[in-house]
């Protein structure tokens, strides 16, 4: 992942949570105006099949929930977890892990259409029978659970970090964590009374998770941080941009430093007679300096 995130971490986007919120408040208000129009904005494959694309991107500014003062104050517990793990993980590696958790959602409403006609044929095919459902049950297909991955991503990675439970019960974030997800469980094996709306009710919660339990397993051994290891990280960070400043890289020919390009490479050069650096775009292209 850093030969990735070397390559593509300058496009990482800053506060994202912050713009998921903004994106969400562009819902309410559309909500307000007209609440019908939302409709024409959710994560419905069967519309995306039949043209209706801009719904593979659409549907993250529809709310997952009704706007009153709870929502408020969620909405400012999800910005301060995800700015949290912004902070921590860097921005590159946090984008990774909200916009797979999309993806994943995405991909999900068309496996969720697919296990429709795959044991329910008969019924998804009579005529109009498809695009109802899918209207129907699109909107499960949310940020919700997205930002339940986001909630426990943070629990595994700051478990005994205290947070306040409706302002006054202070309660450890693994504990949260453990509530959240024996709601999950209990979510899963809930019947709604429809089958196909247990297909796309249960395989929203699947898809949209698939990016905690890939980064469960691949980082469980090694995520968990104490206050004092995220000050102590912030220190180091500190330092090495000081340390940058003082000491950076320029390259000998295009003038580039560290400070234009942080995920820049810059190497010396073994044939240059001096002291001559060059950035990775020049180190093999470069023509040699030779004494005089």
């Amino acid at each position: 992942m850093s030969k990735f995130e070397k390559k593509f971490g300058k496009y990482a986007i800053r506060n994202l949570s912050l713009i998921l919120i903004l994106c969400y408040a562009v819902g309410y208000v559309i909500q307000l105006v007209g609440g019908g129009f939302l409709n024409f904005l959710t994560l419905d494959p069967y519309k995306i099949l039949h043209g209706q694309i801009w719904r593979i991107v659409s549907w993250i500014i529809v709310p997952p929930f009704s706007f009153n003062i709870l929502t408020i104050i969620t909405l400012f517990f999800y910005y301060s977890v995800g700015n949290t793990l912004e902070r921590t993980w860097g921005a590159y590696r946090y984008n990774v892990y909200l916009f797979s958790g999309m993806i994943f959602t995405v991909l999900g409403s068309f496996v969720a259409l697919g296990l429709c006609y795959l044991f329910y044929g008969d019924i998804m095919a009579i005529p109009g029978s498809a695009e109802v459902v899918c209207g129907s049950y699109s909107f499960l297909f949310s940020t919700y659970y997205i930002n339940m991955s986001i909630l426990l991503a943070f629990a595994a990675t700051f478990p005994d970090v205290h947070v306040l439970l409706m302002f006054l019960i202070p309660v450890k974030m693994k504990w949260l964590g453990m509530i959240y997800g024996a709601m999950l469980v209990l979510s899963l094996i809930q019947d709604m009374g429809n089958p196909l709306a247990n297909i796309f009710y249960r395989t929203a919660i699947v898809a949209s998770l698939l990016n905690f339990v890939i980064f469960w397993l691949t980082s469980r051994g090694h995520i968990h941080m104490s206050p004092k290891d995220i000050k102590r990280r912030q220190e180091f960070r500190h330092e090495v941009k000081k340390n940058m400043r003082t000491t950076g890289h320029k390259c000998a020919i295009c003038g580039r430093t560290d400070a234009d390009e942080p995920t820049m490479e810059f190497r010396y050069c073994s044939k240059c007679e001096g002291n001559y650096e060059y950035c990775q775009e020049h180190i093999f292209t470069h023509e040699h300096v030779k004494g005089q």
